[in-house]
C-alpha cells in the first residue's frame, strides 16, 4: 500500500527537506562530495535532483527558465570521474535551473534549445 504524506515527494525515499538540501548541495560541490557528505549513492543524488527540479517546475507552472539573466554552466563528475552531468545555475538566485547528462557540446545545446530563441 502506498500513501501520500506531506513531507515526501512521490517516489521518494527521503523527506522533502532532505531532498531540497541534497539538490542544493549538488549545485555547490562535486557529486562525490555530496555522496560522501550525505552517505547516498550517486544514482540516489541524481534521482533526487530530477525529482526536485520536476517538483519546482510543476509548482511554478513554467519550465524554470524564465527571467534568467546570469547563468553558470558547470560539469560535475560522478562515478569516479568517468561520467559527467551538466548543471546550469541561476547566478542571481543561486537556484538550479537545468541538469543534463553527459558533458558534451550537444548537451549544452539542449539547454539552449530548451531556453528557446526568444530568451537567448
Amino acid at each position: 500500500m502506498v500513501a501520500w504524506v506531506p513531507w515526501a515527494r512521490h517516489g521518494a525515499r527521503h523527506t522533502t527537506a532532505f531532498e531540497d538540501m541534497a539538490a542544493w548541495a549538488a549545485t555547490q560541490m562535486s557529486i562525490t562530495a555530496v555522496t560522501t557528505l550525505l552517505r547516498c549513492a550517486w544514482r540516489t543524488i541524481g534521482s533526487i535532483v530530477t525529482r526536485v527540479l520536476a517538483d519546482r517546475r510543476a509548482a511554478s507552472g513554467s519550465d524554470g527558465l524564465d527571467g534568467l539573466r546570469r547563468i553558470g554552466i558547470d560539469e560535475v563528475a560522478y562515478r569516479r570521474g568517468r561520467r559527467y552531468l551538466v548543471v546550469v545555475v541561476d547566478h542571481d538566485t543561486g537556484r538550479l535551473v537545468w541538469v543534463g547528462s553527459r558533458a558534451r557540446k550537444e548537451t549544452v545545446n539542449q539547454f539552449f534549445v530548451a531556453l528557446g530563441p526568444e530568451r537567448t
